[in-house]
């Protein structure tokens, strides 16, 4: 609404007051113009900025923060390791690994470190988790039992007849899953320090998770029963003891890695 100029004489400042008071008591709050005006093709407006006082310094630019590279970080705190105790701590202070988070422990190794033979499995289950060291549920009492069939055991003091036994990943997947690829490079510079302490004379992948590892290669029915290399050392890909468990049929040729590895030995 507005003010008829016409029937209120420009001098009648108090009839021009009164017409007012009455047009916002009835709610009028934005004048109409004689045209209409497109508030939607209005350019926006900026709020100008204060200008600048003479000898002020420029504002500063806020600070660019870089992430940082997981792999690198891994490289290089696996790098610092001189012994097992020492690969174990940096291990358990890495923190780039989202797997860490939801996992009860890290799980580092079991067995005699040294051992000739080294078996490297897929990653933590959930017995694994619990106790913090690896192959000590139904699985890994199977491993147990099948290794100690060629004179071969975790507890042995003698390097010739023990075991020495550690996983791609120290902490478990949710919900038991496969690594992902990303997961397993970001461990392999604490995976390879590892291997290099230990220095067996052989290695057993067990599963194909380690195959993906140290061979950059899957599908372990293929694989197994195949000697190949590994870290420079001699390697032979094996089932999985929770294969076995769901696939008894399998033991046989499990059986027959089982003296192939005897007889390198």
């Amino acid at each position: 609404m507005g003010i008829d100029t016409d029937i209120i004489a420009p001098e009648n400042w108090q009839a021009a007051l009164a017409a007012l008071d009455w047009q916002v008591e009835l709610g009028v709050s934005d004048w109409v113009l004689d045209e209409p005006v497109d508030r939607y093709a209005l350019p926006d407006r900026l709020t100008p900025a204060a200008p600048a006082k003479a000898g002020a310094s420029p504002p500063l630019a806020a600070p660019v923060v870089e992430k940082a590279d997981p792999l690198a970080e891994a490289r290089a705190m696996a790098a610092t390791a001189q012994s097992l105790e020492a690969l174990r701590e940096v291990l358990a202070s890495f923190d780039q690994c989202e797997l860490k988070k939801g996992a009860k422990s890290t799980v580092f190794a079991d067995g005699n470190p040294k051992a000739r033979v080294l078996i490297l499995g897929e990653a933590p289950g959930r017995d694994e988790d619990i106790e913090g060291r690896p192959f000590v549920g139904r699985a890994g009492q199977l491993l147990d039992l099948m290794f100690a069939a060629i004179g071969l055991s975790r507890s042995a003091p003698d390097p010739g007849q023990a075991l020495y036994i550690t996983n791609v990943l120290p902490w478990r997947p949710p919900g038991n899953r496969d690594p992902e690829p990303e997961e397993i490079a970001m461990m392999r510079p604490f995976l390879d320090r590892h291997i290099a302490l230990v220095d067996p004379d052989f290695i057993v992948l067990m599963g194909n998770t380690p195959c993906k590892a140290a061979l950059d290669q899957s599908g372990i029915l293929r694989l197994r029963g195949q000697w190949t290399t590994a870290w420079g050392k001699p390697a032979l890909p094996m089932t999985h003891p929770a294969y076995l468990l769901r696939t008894p049929a399998a033991k046989r040729e499990a059986w027959a890695d089982l003296l192939s590895l005897k007889a390198r030995l």
